[in-house]
């Protein structure tokens, strides 16, 4: 019974007489009992006791002032700041959320986290959502408020502030023949910061689109955060000591910026983003697809518009000059980096009178080779090639104008020739290696000398036998 009901470990302990242990069993004796008798709560210590022994509740914790640390760190929300209420809030990055993937506008953009999300808004009442809704309107992403530099709740001055300006901002949204126009279908924030001074600037791109009034209008939404810095050379890790790593970033330079070198990137619609891009991997060959739009143009003659857009995209923001031949290159070491060579395609169309010769194609071609010991090679780039390929295309049909990135690497490495060739024939004999051979010669020769004067002595003894 003892082992079958006690909730704690047993185990038969042996006596010095031979005998194991006996116990009793009492009944009824409140003090056996496996628990203790439970204490008299009184209201002075009901809070006491509840912090002691208490889980976790459904109900959300009352709110205490957030404490902010003097910089920004990885990850922090970013604080934006309501000037005409005085209500600090964060600034926001709608995620979707379900199946439905609706839009979900509660969550904070982080800091240094460049990312793109994308979600649906479903709208019953279209016309009414048109003029009302802040998240269809360009100007609630920018008017109203600032960013802080660094995250303070208390003593807001004004150079703390960061206007955020808005790239050639659109009107706002309006009913018109059943269509609500200027509706906001794309968002791409771009945050400049300097290590721990925190946020410098912030300017906002916006897409817009129509939608059709109708049963079930819906909408489809991107929003992008992109961080960037001007003195980021310092913060970037090696890509090898000295020799670049297999999977380390390319490294390249830009008037003495040093970058990690990136090629286009794909939304989740077969776009290409515009600010999140992939990085370049030293060793690892590389293929993107994506789709880059392109606005109304109004007049057919602008195909050099269409070109300067192809190569902006191809390059990004950190356009490449240099590519550092060692893993650990330094900016200020000229000797360290390499000239990228760029060859450009024709210009001028085949065959075609209304068509326009455009960028489609990038391959960008690494050679690379191993030098320094066998024993610890060390990989170190050649040389590179930009190399654009064009195709003409219809200026009536370049709305979206498809683009493709191709990233070799090509191993040029010559090795040695071997410690030691194929092994050859070197006779070295000990002087004396024919002496049994002498020896024997020797006694053959003795051997021939007494059988001859053996048989010349029976010859005379034979004559003389005879006679």
């Amino acid at each position: 019974m003892f082992r079958s009901n006690t909730p704690y470990p047993t185990d038969t302990v042996a006596v010095p007489g031979g005998h194991d242990l006996l116990f009793c069993v009492q009944l009824d004796d409140a003090k056996l009992n496996y628990f203790q008798q439970p204490q008299d709560i009184k209201e002075s210590d009901f809070c006491k006791f509840l912090e002691k022994y208490g889980k976790h509740s459904f109900l959300a914790p009352s709110e205490v002032q957030p404490s902010f640390s003097a910089f920004y760190r990885a990850g922090d929300p970013i604080l934006i700041y309501f000037d005409s209420s005085s209500v600090l809030s964060t600034l926001r990055q709608p995620v979707k959320m379900g199946a439905s993937g609706l839009c979900v506008d509660g969550n904070p953009a982080g800091f240094l986290d460049s990312k793109s999300t994308s979600c649906t808004r479903i709208f019953a009442n279209l016309s009414k959502s048109c003029i009302t809704d802040p998240a269809l309107d360009a100007a609630s992403y920018y008017r109203d408020f600032t960013v802080l530099k660094v995250p303070i709740n208390d003593n807001i001055v004004q150079s703390m502030k960061v206007k955020v300006t808005a790239v050639a901002p659109p009107g706002a949204p309006h009913m018109k023949d059943n269509t609500c126009n200027n509706v906001v279908s794309e968002v791409i924030y771009e945050i400049e910061f300097s290590g721990t001074h925190g946020i410098q600037s912030v300017s906002v791109r916006f897409k817009v689109s129509n939608i059709s009034e109708n049963s079930g209008s819906s909408l489809q939404q991107h929003f992008t955060l992109h961080f960037w810095t001007r003195t980021l050379s310092h913060m970037l890790p090696r890509s090898g000591n000295p020799g670049y790593i297999t999977g380390a970033p390319v490294l390249i330079a830009n008037s003495g910026a040093m970058q990690h070198m990136s090629i286009l990137r794909s939304e989740g619609d077969g776009s290409c983003s515009q600010f999140i891009r992939h990085t370049v991997q030293f060793g690892r060959n590389m293929r993107t697809d994506c789709r880059l739009s392109l606005s109304p143009i109004l007049e057919e003659s602008n195909c050099s518009y269409i070109q300067q857009k192809s190569y902006e995209a191809f390059q990004g923001m950190n356009r490449a000059e240099d590519l550092a031949i060692t893993g650990s290159a330094h900016s200020a070491q000229a000797e360290e980096w390499t000239t990228i060579l760029i060859q450009k395609c024709s210009v001028q169309a085949v065959n075609c009178t209304s068509c326009c010769m455009v960028p489609v194609t990038l391959e960008i071609q690494i050679l690379w080779t191993k030098v320094g010991l066998l024993s610890n090679p060390q990989a170190q780039i050649l040389g590179a090639r930009y190399f654009y390929q064009c195709h003409p295309l219809k200026l009536l049909s370049t709305s979206r104008v498809p683009l493709t990135t191709v990233v070799t690497f090509t191993d040029m490495t010559e090795w040695p020739e071997p410690p030691r060739g194929q092994p050859q024939m070197h006779w070295k004999l000990p002087f004396d290696i024919f002496f049994p051979f002498k020896v024997a010669l020797n006694l053959e020769r003795s051997y021939r000398g007494d059988l001859a004067g053996y048989f010349l002595l029976i010859l005379i003894m034979s004559s003389i036998l005879c006679f």
